[in-house]
């Protein structure tokens, strides 16, 4: 069932879509590359023993940091024609990075004390370090990040030759660089800490399931449970998208891992190629909003709020439903749409054998819930979680991180135990992380402007102005300036930049902070749908064979429905509802009619929307239904009762008139 059927040209396009994603990485052999093995597994074990015993954090952030550059400037070339060429100058930042890091580090508290009078040797050793950092950003993410980043260093030295009301005091070279590299407000700040203490505990956690055969389960699964006629390949792509992406986070390896076996099937029941890249994209964007995991930007709502990660998980349900909601509703529209052809997909085995024989994989969606929700921290659940899927992962010969034969010894012991399954997830698991780590290790930088010159306030002060105090209008410039940001950055950069300097515009107006940054949030996630960072639906043109700008758009039409969700976070107090109150606390609490009430108005408006963007309902639709279905839609999305009476009475009118006319036309009835 899940053979990939991508041949060895589209393999290349999505490997180089990876790479944007990911980083340009060398691929050695022999010596180095078991060299650089060993210090992955090194890293990875090092923050699994620091997940469970107690490590100061100063040490923790500053050897996260340092083993970051130290595999970047190994694996990730400075130029393409460098590739799988490790260079001497490479050697020599990377053995600096951990020069850097020890200089810090032995200086102990006298250090951390004169970061407001460094003596020149700080400042050198600050500087290279803010220069190793902006050239580990390049070779990961591009030139745009650190451009970005370095208009913020410039904005923090020079800005006081700004006029108002962007001007402020100035910050020389000294002062800048003690704050960024001898506190922990500016390069090892909360970005990092989340990195160090979570983002690679799960990088690891899902190594692990993909060692272990989980997402394989999860797709033959999903092809077993949902597939026989032509509708059920849609819902197919969306259940192996939620299944496979909530424990990944990765919207780019979700769309490529259900792509290579989906693709061929789309293709036969009747999609075009755009419209069938455009399904898969916006399945595998759904990974990063979808729990348990979500994106790396969920562990960094719940340290900017102080909060647990068990709230943000909570937060994210409603929302995550409703999305899935609005591509389940299109995919059905689809069948009639496209007049799909009725087929069945014969699986391999029945969803019930699988589930016999592969139980355990189950456990990985719900066990970092179920230790949270018995009293563990984020941290502890996910380590615990980590050692249970690698525990399970033994109970059969085909998921064994150990092999069965190795454990017989019948195998050597030492390559054997270095080619097996645990040595890899815990490699990778550290390699997953370092792109990541560098962004977040970039976003201290800007943090710590924002921090030191005030702008967030200014930035805050400024929206509100133009918005002449109005919270629609704020909602609105701040949406877009998330856009704007998120077309240029990843979503991690995109959600950290724009909670320090937009997020505080809606606060000042009154929406509750856990509204406003999940409002960001959600915003910067669908700005991966628009090109220059449109990843997964360029990668799923790759796929298709289809077109990548029109894929984007069909992708745009696939998440359009939830595209106004966000709004209702932040528009009324009703609207926080779908945030189930913020918090396990405030639920207890929680008027359950309203949030009943409030789940429903946006489940019918995400109908409506995706209706009218389809241009079908019961059948297909006038013009003039398709605009009803649209404002009615958009109405649904304001908490507003006169707003809700005309959602739903559109909603209705629309309903009626297609069905009696369906009705007279004697058509059979669409499953």
């Amino acid at each position: 069932m899940t053979d990939s059927h991508i041949d060895s040209d589209t393999r290349k396009k999505l490997e180089e879509l990876v790479r944007q994603e990911e980083g340009e990485t060398s691929n050695y052999a022999g010596i180095l590359a078991v060299f650089l093995t060993i210090c992955a597994v090194g890293m990875s074990l090092f923050h699994l023993y620091a997940a469970y015993e107690i490590v100061p954090t100063q040490y923790l952030r500053t050897i996260h940091l340092a083993l970051v550059l130290f595999l970047v400037f190994l694996m990730f070339p400075a130029a393409t024609r460098y590739r799988n060429r490790l260079m001497w100058w490479d050697v020599v930042i990377a053995l600096l990075a951990l020069y850097i890091a020890y200089y810090a580090l032995s200086g102990g508290d006298d250090f951390t004390d004169r970061n407001t009078h460094p003596l020149p040797l700080d400042i050198v050793m600050g500087g290279m370090l803010i220069l190793t950092i902006l050239e580990a950003m390049r070779r990961t993410n591009g030139m745009v990040l650190v451009t970005v980043t370095v208009l913020f260093i410039l904005y923090a030295l020079f800005g006081n030759y700004l006029p108002e009301p962007w001007t402020h005091k100035g910050y020389d070279l000294g002062r800048f660089v003690g704050f960024m590299y001898m506190t922990l407000e500016g390069i090892y700040g909360t970005a990092l800490d989340v990195s160090a203490t979570l983002i690679i505990l799960f990088t690891i956690f899902g190594a692990f399931l993909q060692y272990t055969g989980a997402g394989k389960f999860f797709i033959d699964f999903s092809f077993s449970a949902m597939g026989g006629k032509s509708s059920g390949v849609g819902r197919t792509i969306v259940l192996s998208s939620f299944l496979l992406g909530g424990p990944s986070g990765s919207g780019v390896a979700t769309t490529v891992t259900v792509g290579s076996v989906a693709a061929p099937m789309l293709d036969k029941v009747g999609y075009n190629k755009n419209a069938a890249g455009g399904l898969l994209a916006a399945g595998g964007l759904g990974a990063i909003i979808s729990p348990p995991v979500l994106g790396a930007a969920a562990f960094l709502i719940a340290d900017f709020l102080k909060i647990s990660y068990l709230d943000v998980l909570l937060m994210a349900t409603i929302p995550t439903f409703l999305f899935y909601l609005g591509l389940f509703v299109m995919v059905a529209i689809d069948v009639r749409k496209y007049s799909m052809k009725e087929m069945t997909f014969s699986a391999a085995e029945s969803a019930w054998s699988l589930a016999k024989k592969y139980w355990y994989h189950f456990f990985s969606l719900i066990s970092i819930v179920l230790f949270m929700l018995i009293g563990f921290s984020p941290i502890m659940s996910v380590f615990w979680a980590t050692l249970v899927s690698a525990a399970t992962s033994m109970l059969r010969s085909d998921t064994a991180v150990l092999s069965y034969d190795w454990l017989r010894g019948k195998q050597p012991f030492i390559k054997g135990f270095y080619d097996s399954k645990l040595i890899k997830a815990l490699s990778n698991g550290s390699f997953g992380v370092l792109s990541i780590a560098v962004t977040c290790a970039g976003a201290g930088l800007i943090v710590g402007t924002v921090t030191l010159t005030g702008l967030g306030l200014k930035f805050s002060s400024i929206v509100i102005d133009y918005a002449g105090g109005s919270l629609l209008l704020t909602a609105i410039y701040t949406s877009l300036v998330v856009w704007i940001v998120g077309l240029a950055v990843p979503v991690t950069a995109s959600y950290i930049i724009c909670a320090v300097i937009a997020a505080p515009a809606l606060i000042n107006l009154g929406v509750p902070d856990f509204a406003a940054h999940m409002f960001i949030f959600y915003y910067a996630v669908l700005s991966e749908v628009s090109p220059p960072t449109a990843l997964s639906p360029f990668a799923a043109a790759a796929i298709c064979k289809g077109d990548p700008y029109k894929t984007t758009m069909q992708t745009w039409k696939y998440v359009a429905p939830a595209i106004l969700v966000p709004f209702m976070f932040v528009l009324g107090d009703e609207g926080t509802s779908l945030l189930l109150m913020g918090s396990t606390s405030a639920l207890a609490n929680a008027d359950w009619l309203q949030i009943g009430w409030i789940t429903l108005t946006a489940t019918v408006g995400i109908i409506c929307l995706a209706g009218g963007l389809q241009g079908w309902f019961v059948e297909k639709a006038s013009a003039l239904e398709r605009t009803i279905l649209v404002l009615s839609g958009v109405a649904l999305t304001y908490p507003a009762t006169e707003a809700d009476m005309f959602g739903f009475g559109g909603f209705a009118l629309v309903l009626v008139y297609q069905w009696v006319k369906h009705r007279k036309r004697g058509l059979p009835t669409a499953t």
